[in-house]
């Protein structure tokens, strides 16, 4: 059995050294023979990638994942899924607010469940009121507009199988909201309550949270885009109303119809309401627009290792040259297309 650790590096220079010894304590606690512990690089302004460095240097079980920028906590993660090679899992963030230890905790209770993912569902939240009010609302109102049901309060950190890990890897999308692929890819999923340590203040802040709450709704449902829909024909059937009541006072009783203010207020309401829905179609618009260009979701530029450390164009490079050139039949087949082409060239006699 091989357990593979996933963590993103982003200003976690004081914590990789810990991080690292616990880890590889935690998973031998739970008897696996073998085990690697990948470490994504997310662009850190800090020295965490030096450090990292020099763990891999010594541990071959360390493999460091250097992308060229910052592309953000989900991207960083599911690169570091793509390269991972374990029988089970187990991601986590790298500031130590998820405990290492948890690895025995999570695979314990998959042995036991026999499931294929075990998340962390943290039991005390970072924020204040507002913040907490706001988290509650921002799940309620996901979890009413779309198909599927996303639990409150979930950590990074969960173990999963290798065959649950392929699966997610077939979602190709670039804007990405990992709770939501999490739970949207499906098998079998225990959750166990943990307690998250808060070693540093939220990075979400309340735009930001609104901004996850945006991409989490375009994402996973479209029925914004039927409310419109539905609004739209009341907003349409309320002004059929009122202009066959105009009509009636005018033509039936003679009354002249008055109030340029109430003619403003409902010009201002539907124009605001307009816009308002021309919006929502905008960002899916815009997601469509991210979507169809295929960009890649993060940039590798260096993998390390203990063994040597080589760029990925190096690697890729070396291996074509090697399949080509170090190939003995296929060497032989371009000497006899070279020696066919050179006879084709020739001028033939009579």
């Amino acid at each position: 059995m091989k357990i593979s650790v996933v963590t993103p590096l982003y200003k976690s220079a004081p914590y990789i050294d810990e991080l690292h010894r616990r880890c590889v304590a935690a998973i031998g606690a739970t008897g696996a023979t073998e085990h690697e512990i990948i470490l994504v690089n997310d662009g850190s302004p800090d020295a965490s990638l030096g450090i990292a460095k020099g763990l891999a240097a010594q541990d071959q079980a360390v493999v460091v994942i250097d992308l060229a920028r910052n592309f953000g906590q989900h991207q960083a993660i599911m690169t570091g899924l793509e390269h991972a090679t374990g029988d089970y899992i187990f991601v986590m963030d790298s500031d130590l607010e998820d405990e290492p230890e948890w690895i025995t905790l999570f695979h314990s209770a998959l042995t036991v469940r026999k499931c294929d993912v075990v998340y962390g569902v943290n039991k005390n939240l970072k924020g204040g009121w507002l913040y907490t009010r706001a988290r509650n609302t921002f799940y309620a109102v996901l979890n009413y507009l779309s198909s599927v049901r996303f639990p409150p309060n979930v950590c990074s950190a969960r173990l999963m199988t290798r065959r649950y890990v392929q699966a997610l890897l077939q979602f190709k999308e670039r804007e990405l909201f990992m709770a939501g692929i999490w739970h949207m890819t499906g098998f079998n999923q225990v959750p166990v309550e943990v307690t998250k340590h808060d070693r540093s203040p939220t990075t979400y802040s309340m735009s930001r949270l609104i901004n996850v709450f945006i991409n989490a709704v375009t994402a996973f449902s479209t029925r914004p885009l039927a409310l419109i829909s539905v609004v739209g024909i009341g907003l349409s059937a309320v002004a059929f109303l009122f202009t066959a009541g105009v009509l009636f006072q005018k033509l039936v009783r003679g009354i002249a119809v008055e109030g340029w203010a109430s003619v403003m207020a409902a010009v201002l309401l539907i124009g605001g309401i307009s816009l308002f829905f021309n919006g929502i179609m905008a960002i899916y618009i815009a997601k469509i627009f991210i979507e169809v260009k295929q960009r890649p979701r993060t940039i590798v530029r260096d993998i390390h290792r203990a063994a040597s450390t080589l760029t990925t164009r190096e690697s890729t490079s070396d291996s074509a040259e090697t399949r080509t050139e170090g190939d003995e039949p296929t060497r032989r087949r371009r000497e006899c297309a070279n020696a066919g082409s050179a006879d084709n060239l020739r001028p033939k006699t009579k």
